[in-house]
């Protein structure tokens, strides 16, 4: 990966307030079988705050990934851009963009583990039976695959193909018509 620092600069932190000592950066990278993008980090070192994204800066046609996951495939490399939509069918997991999605790399361990950390938080935020049953059955399933047991279908669509499983076992294809229209992209649009 070449990446270049384009902009780098102190600022009023965001989360805290105190001016002067969040750090801000951004660079200018490219990433095989993805492109160019824009990768963004804000530190606050008084508050601890930080906020990292990935930001596409080409756009292509819209894109459908399908990876089984096993223990063969934890460590494939994932690139899913803030517009894309994450499935694990199998475990009733879907995740839209919204406003305030972020685009991440990683590889698909960190993807149950992204998963797993949203289940632990839902544990804590619904405390009805049919929601913890549902989260706990949902949470050893994932830590199950996390673990190389079992399988799953891991599926990323993004409308803008900005996302990528990075391995000859993934498949790609297109998004189909009415399917791409019932997609989330995390962007507001305005039409006249």
């Amino acid at each position: 990966m070449n990446d270049e620092t384009i902009n780098e600069m102190i600022i009023k932190c965001p989360a805290c307030g105190i001016e002067g000592v969040a750090k801000s950066i951004m660079k200018e990278l490219e990433i095989p079988h993805f492109g160019q993008v824009m990768e963004t980090t804000l530190q606050c070192p008084a508050c601890g705050f930080k906020h990292s994204d990935i930001l596409a800066l080409e756009h292509k046609d819209p894109a459908k990934y399908v990876l089984e996951i096993n223990k063969n495939t934890l460590s494939v490399r994932v690139v899913r851009s803030q517009s894309a939509t994450v499935i694990i069918p199998e475990a009733g997991i879907k995740v839209e963009p919204g406003p305030k999605s972020e685009g991440y790399v990683t590889n698909v361990e960190g993807v149950l583990t992204r998963f797993e950390s949203a289940v632990i938080r839902a544990l804590k935020l619904f405390d009805d039976d049919e929601s913890q049953k549902n989260a706990k059955s949902t949470l050893k399933f994932v830590q199950e695959l996390k673990k190389g047991n079992g399988t799953a279908t891991l599926i990323i669509l993004d409308p803008f193909g900005q996302s990528s499983i990075v391995s000859d076992s993934a498949e790609v294809s297109e998004i189909p018509e009415d399917e791409l229209h019932g997609l989330k992209t995390g962007f507001s649009i305005i039409e006249d």
